[in-house]
């Protein structure tokens, strides 16, 4: 028992000592670091709790790499297999691209070069009413005369030009209208000091129906254009026409009445409307094939895991929390007293177009208007 106790004791002295030597270790450790050392030594790390919350926030941004990483071989995948249409915005008419299974890809010709002129110049009418909107009535306000006499010059240099342009007679009698009316409102402005509101507005009534021609004119004449390259192509595609995907691009502005999505739906049948023809919704008016055709590859890719997991391949192609948000919206709503204000339920797959098509009344296009 003797024994015992003495062995007792000695290991209780040797933790003891042990301890006291650790802590000297220690001590001496932090004495070692150099003052220099303190910007970064004195670093407040995260505690047990961050890290952690680190950890199980990390698996959502390793999520994107490996859905990047995956999205590259989808992508490959899909081209291999599939024609891919890509209807691009831009300020020439917009492009098309058309991917073909073991080709290279074919870009569409351009919009004839008259639909950019036409545009040019109604765009040079409406910017007059924007840029003198901040001066209106404020006689004391001269800072907008350089730059609108500025804006003058390159007017007159258009109106010169028009002659030399590749327009019909009847169209390039109404641009030189139009810009001509450009520089006698600025004329005008110069000469009074002053940009009355009143002066705008008999400036937009003069310059309306000429406005509305231009833009009858381009786009007749884009929409003709792009009618006869999806036309050469589905009949150099033939039976791979049925297997082709195709999407445009659109910014909030542009959804409405989109001109490359409406005539890309003219060569799909109604029930391929968000199936193998998609709106994809951007926050730029221009966007590259290579961002489009990502976005074309993570909708048809979540398609798979929609079926894979849930039983239905469209799933994906909404707001996955979206259902059981509406039902606690609904909740919240009725005990706060507040009427509810959701759409209809849509069901998974529909195929309405993805733009505005309740019907009403009011006007729905320029000819509409007064």
């Amino acid at each position: 028992m003797n024994d015992i106790r003495g062995v007792r004791t000695f290991l209780l002295a040797a933790a003891v000592l042990g301890a006291g030597m650790l802590g000297s270790a220690g001590a001496r450790a932090e004495s070692d670091v150099p003052p220099y050392m303190s910007v970064i030594v004195g670093a407040k790390v995260p505690d047990r709790a961050a890290t952690a919350r680190q950890n199980v926030l990390a698996l959502n941004s390793g999520m994107f790499e490996l859905y990047g990483e995956a999205g590259k071989l989808v992508q490959g995948s899909i081209l291999a297999q599939h024609p891919v249409i890509l209807g691009l915005f831009s300020g020439a008419g917009g492009r098309f691209i058309l991917y073909r299974p073991g080709k290279p890809a074919l870009e569409g010709p351009p919009v004839p070069e008259v639909y950019q002129l036409l545009k040019s110049v109604g765009h040079s009418v409406m910017a007059l009413g924007v840029v003198v909107g901040p001066h209106l009535g404020k006689p004391e306000d001269t800072s907008w005369q350089p730059s609108l006499a500025s804006y003058r010059v390159r007017l007159k240099a258009a109106l010169d030009s028009l002659d030399a342009t590749s327009m019909p007679a009847e169209w390039r009698a109404n641009n030189q209208a139009l810009v001509a009316e450009n520089i006698a409102f600025i004329d005008q402005a110069l000469a009074d000091g002053v940009v009355t509101f009143a002066a705008v507005q008999s400036f937009a009534a003069r310059q309306k129906d000429r406005l509305k021609l231009n833009i009858q004119w381009a786009a007749d004449t884009q929409v003709k254009h792009w009618m006869a390259v999806l036309a050469d192509w589905k009949q150099q595609l033939g039976p791979e026409w049925s297997r082709a995907y195709a999407a445009s691009n659109t910014i909030y502005v542009a959804r409405q009445n989109n001109v490359l999505f409406s005539v890309l739906a003219q060569f799909f049948a109604p029930e391929e409307i968000n199936s193998r023809l998609m709106l994809i919704e951007t926050v730029s008016f221009t966007t590259t094939p290579t961002d489009m055709l990502e976005s074309l590859t993570r909708i048809i890719s979540d398609r798979t895991v929609g079926e894979t997991f849930f039983g239905n391949a469209y799933l994906m192609d909404y707001e996955l929390m979206g259902g059981d948000a509406r039902d606690t919206i609904a909740r919240e709503t009725k005990a706060r007293g507040m009427p509810t204000h959701l759409p209809p339920r849509v069901p998974f797959g529909s195929h309405q177009w993805p733009t505005l098509i309740t019907a009403g009344t009011g006007p729905a296009t320029l000819a509409d208007l007064p």
